[in-house]
């Protein structure tokens, strides 16, 4: 069953203003009723796009919703789909109507069919499978007909675990052995038996509200990929994710086995800091200040976290079982936990005795509820202010897998790299433009400048990719283009339109607006390209917004005035030269190579099932993949070092000095980072000449 439970929010780009609505309220005892009403009242006033709720949605709609449930085809029978497929038309005026028949009858039966299969999965898995039997599992789902009967659902979840066990035992086993012991069979065997047991765990704690909540998206996905509905607990997520901080106790749980796990601790945060707990620790109980304590062994997660979050300076008392075996219980003093994964960072790059600072940005962050805590655009300010007391001639902004964020911090943070002018252009249906300005005179950062990208690059990621080469101010270094996301969505309160009622109905994301570069393209579909391309391995799997259901379309609007940084031809004459060793170097034509692997291997649906056979295909597999084993040997030659201001502090931390260093390793196996120093020792060089050829003309 596969349930999407629109975990946090990534591709976003947010604006709080020229959004409104009038104060109207909605009142129904039913929830969903009104949630639904709620839901249609917000799409109908405040969507960009307009969309007529008809037939034809009515099916997609249909469609979208079964394959959340049930896309493996798993299951659902034949028969329970004849019985959907009567209102596969008329789900358009059961939305119009508040009617929930359709939801109900696909509940109700999901229910019923987990319950047959998990009556049944620990019986498959202890019948010992026979891997010498010839036989194939189908893994193309999408083309696969749902099962007649429960004997052949009962035949499909044989062959995906024995298919999963296989694949556990050849992982154990590598590509020396081909006959399987007991051992090794018996404990594959668990794992999966564990590995299933948490799955059904997991949705077994799904309660009613959670399945209506994929409903209601079934239906906000047909407006465009990045409307979407949070219930209580996502926007809670959400919110975190957004600013980066939460009030707790500054640990990441688990669920397995029915017990709430800690499988990480966060630096900085309470526990870390007065050593409580570690890693492995279960949780079994939950008391609040002068309350008695609440079991919590067998309770969902989230409801469970509830509980143990909470405001900062206030205590909870957790009863633990260590992994000692030990129980006993702990009084932790809960504060503010900062994400520091999720926030800028940077570090010094030496080459050639000469430094270059390095700023990795995972997000575009903020918190609205606290204009005056930290933010993506100041955090970059100071980092950049303490690279350049560091001594160093050019800065990398690494944007590589940032989805998104705050609007107003991509428009603060492109101002920090240009003197004043136009960021980017946003506009609704049928509303004039509104162009977003850096007013600020003052420039941070003046010198070579790179930008790096790549596929997962997205929304504020591509406003400031996009402006910063409109301006010719920096090079794009990354793959072909960007994810190519070009709108901006609110995030809405739907408590605010209810009126008498202890209902929390949670927030929807909403698409209210397009945003486009200040030279009038939308980065909408077609992303921001890249002055330097490097080919990636997943080249031929991955076109970010293009492959997403119901994007909304490409188009241009007028161009914004704005004067470039210089009318030098630095970026073209690097890129040209860059890309040309590039395309013909026989490294980089490796990695285009093993994208093509990737691909074709990506089309292979019909699996063994005969450990000889799948073993073959492993082992062949193998064998083409050693071609490509240089790819993971890479090491560039660039030395990394920690910044003045923070030596000491982080040299007297074993966990952060542990962190850097991890992070320091890593980047001296990126060819990006590698690069983009490159492209700025090409620049400073440039630069350099055409100070002097200026100064020697003066004379």
């Amino acid at each position: 069953m596969k349930i999407n439970f629109l975990h946090i929010v990534v591709f976003s780009a947010l604006v709080l203003f020229g959004f409104s609505f009038s104060g109207k309220k909605f009142s129904d005892p039913n929830k969903e009723k009104l949630l639904i009403e709620v839901v249609k009242y917000v799409v109908e006033k405040g969507h960009y796009k307009s969309v007529d709720i008809n037939d034809n949605i009515s099916e997609k709609i249909y469609n979208n919703y079964i394959n959340q449930i049930d896309g493996q085809k798993r299951f659902f029978l034949q028969s329970d789909l004849r019985q959907f497929e009567k209102y596969k038309y008329k789900l358009d005026d059961q939305l119009k109507d508040y009617d929930l028949t359709f939801f109900n009858l696909v509940f109700e039966t999901s229910i019923q069919r987990i319950k047959e299969v998990k009556s049944y999965y620990n019986e498959i898995i202890n019948s010992k499978f026979d891997f010498s039997f010839d036989e194939t599992i189908d893994l193309d789902y999408e083309n696969k007909t749902y099962a007649r009967s429960k004997k052949d659902i009962k035949e499909r979840w044989r062959k995906q675990l024995k298919y999963s066990t296989l694949d556990v035992i050849s992982l154990k086993l590598g590509d020396s052995i081909d006959i399987i012991d007991e051992e090794t069979r018996d404990e594959s065997m668990l794992l999966i038996k564990k590995n299933t047991d948490d799955f059904f765990q997991y949705v077994e704690e799904m309660d009613r509200d959670d399945w209506f909540a994929n409903y209601i998206n079934s239906f906000l996905n047909q407006l465009d990929p990045h409307t979407v509905y949070f219930n209580p607990d996502e926007k809670d997520k959400f919110d975190t994710n957004i600013s980066g901080k939460f009030n707790g106790i500054g640990a990441r749980l688990t669920k397995t086995e029915g017990n709430v796990k800690i499988v990480d601790i966060i630096v900085g945060g309470p526990i870390w800091k007065d050593k409580l707990l570690d890693i492995g620790d279960i949780i079994l109980k939950v008391a609040q200040e002068d309350k008695d304590p609440v079991d919590i062994i067998g309770m969902k997660l989230d409801d469970a976290i509830k509980l143990i979050k909470g405001p900062a300076d206030s205590f909870v008392t957790l009863t633990v079982k260590k992994i000692t075996g030990d129980i006993k219980e702990v009084i932790i003093k809960r504060g503010l936990v900062e994400l520091e994964e999720l926030y800028a960072k940077s570090t010094l790059i030496n080459k050639n005795d000469k430094n270059y600072g390095y700023i990795s940005l995972p997000k575009f962050y903020i918190d609205f509820s606290d204009k005056k805590s930290r933010n993506s655009a100041n955090d970059v300010k100071n980092e950049i202010i303490k690279l350049k007391n560091n001594g160093i001639s050019g800065l990398i902004l690494d944007l590589r897998n940032n989805g998104g964020g705050a609007l107003q911090t991509v428009v603060d943070m492109t101002g920090l790299f240009i003197e004043k002018g136009p960021i980017v252009q946003v506009k609704s249906t049928g509303n004039r433009k509104q162009v977003l300005f850096d007013k600020d005179p003052k420039i941070v950062w003046d010198g070579p400048l790179v930008i790096l990208m790549n596929k997962m690059s997205a929304s504020a990621s591509e406003i400031l990719a996009g402006a910063l080469q409109d301006y010719n101010r920096a090079v794009i270094i990354g793959n072909e283009k960007s994810f190519g996301k070009g709108t901006v969505q609110n995030v809405i309160d739907l408590n605010r339109f209810i009126s008498n009622s202890s209902y929390d109905l949670g927030a929807i994301k909403i698409t209210t607006d397009k945003f486009y570069r200040i030279n009038g393209e939308s980065v909408q579909l077609e992303g921001v390209k890249s002055d330097i391309v490097i080919p990636d391995s997943y080249k031929y799997i991955f076109n970010g917004e293009k492959d997403e259901k119901n994007p909304l379309e490409w188009d241009k609007i007028d161009a914004a005035y704005f004067e470039k940084w210089n009318n030098n031809d630095f970026v073209n004459k690097i890129s040209l030269l860059t890309q040309s060793r590039i395309d013909n170097d026989d490294y980089y034509s490796l990695i285009n190579d093993r994208a093509k692997w990737l691909k074709d291997r990506q089309l292979n649906k019909s699996i063994s099932l005969n450990f000889n056979s799948y073993n073959k295909f492993l082992n062949q597999q193998r064998d083409k993949s050693k071609k490509y084993e240089s790819l993971n040997k890479y090491e560039n030659s660039l030395s990394f070092k920690l910044l003045k201001t923070e030596k000491q502090f982080i040299m007297s931390n074993k966990e952060l000095l542990n962190s850097r260093n991890r992070w320091h390793r890593n980047l001296t196996k990126d060819l990006y980072v590698d690069e983009g120093v490159k492209v700025l020792e090409m620049l400073s060089s440039l630069e350099k000449n055409a100070e002097l050829l200026l100064v020697n003309n003066q004379k």
